[in-house]
């Protein structure tokens, strides 16, 4: 039996949502020279990426993307992988972008680089806020507050151009 899938955002609502985020960042940042947006391997890097296209169509911000590598599927991470040197983050603001915020495991193992680096600020952006925290990481920028059961899985889809949304099934 294959679970319904329903269309929760469209690719508009998606392209909106990321616009939003984009301004948000920019308004908390109008004072930095760069912001640095570290995405999760994945929908998170594309998010991080589309982020930083707005933003550099709305801000005279300098925007630079990392990738934060790891594996969203195993209990421990036995390193967490920055395609920078830390020096890089040195007295920056970085924001840590993902897909989806849902337990918050994640994103708990992708803040761990930078807890060691002195900051401007870090700060979390998701394109969906699941709220089934069971770690002490919530988003700073959210593009969509959807209440699930547990049971149901979120799919953010942005790197297939022709399925760009948000899905629940």
């Amino acid at each position: 039996m294959t679970a319904e899938v329903t269309q929760i955002l469209t690719r508009v609502q998606v392209e909106q949502k990321i616009r939003r985020i984009a301004f948000e960042i920019y308004e908390n940042n109008f004072e930095q020279s760069e912001v640095i947006l570290a995405g999760v391997s994945g929908e998170g890097h594309v998010l991080a990426q589309r982020l930083a296209d707005v933003l550099q169509q709305i801000a005279p911000l300098a925007v630079r993307v990392m990738k934060i590598m790891l594996d969203k599927t195993t209990r421990q991470q036995p390193a967490i992988h920055l395609d920078a040197e830390d020096a890089v983050f040195t007295d920056r603001s970085v924001i840590v972008v993902d897909d989806v915020l849902n337990s918050g495991r994640t994103l708990a193992f992708a803040l761990q680089p930078f807890l060691n680096v002195p900051l401007t600020s870090l700060k979390v952006a998701v394109i969906v806020d699941r709220d089934h925290k069971r770690y002490p990481v919530a988003a700073d920028y959210i593009g969509y507050k959807l209440s699930t059961t547990l049971t149901e899985h979120v799919q953010v889809v942005l790197s297939d151009e022709e399925r760009i949304g948000v899905y629940m099934r």
